[in-house]
């Protein structure tokens, strides 16, 4: 079984996956949103199509800690999810990954064109490489 992790956004959604062993993290692809319960079912069928018995979902805090607006967003649309899923779901702080995914993809000299493509993706692997440290 392997873990997914997303990076939420109002456009596009990031997904990474994990290795059979939970340990390396991979971004899978970027998913361009059409509709809140399409969303869902798209996340859904691609967890099960990959075997994943774990979703966790980047959870955007302000720099103090604190919830905000986009925070709101991405409990609504991942609660709704989670009411449908049948294996194991959290969240794990995202700051910094999207600015850091930049950076990877700079250092990579890959184009602007082609970072706007990626750096959803490689948010999520972030995320996913994150939780997957602290799960030991």
């Amino acid at each position: 079984m392997r873990v997914m992790a997303l990076d939420i956004g109002e456009v596009r959604i990031g997904i990474a996956l994990s290795d059979p062993m939970k340990i390396i993290a991979s971004p899978l692809e970027t998913y361009t949103r059409v509709g809140f319960l399409k969303d869902i079912d798209y996340i859904l069928a691609l967890a099960k199509a990959h075997e994943a018995d774990t979703i966790v979902a980047g959870l955007p805090l302000s720099m103090d800690g604190s919830e905000n607006a986009q925070s709101g967003r991405v409990r609504e649309f991942f609660e709704a999810l989670r009411a449908r899923f049948e294996g194991r779901t959290d969240y794990c702080d995202e700051r910094f990954t999207t600015v850091s995914a930049e950076r990877v993809l700079i250092a990579a000299d890959v184009s602007r064109k082609n970072r706007k493509k990626s750096v959803d993706k490689m948010a999520a692997s972030l995320i996913l490489q994150t939780w997957l440290a602290k799960q030991g």
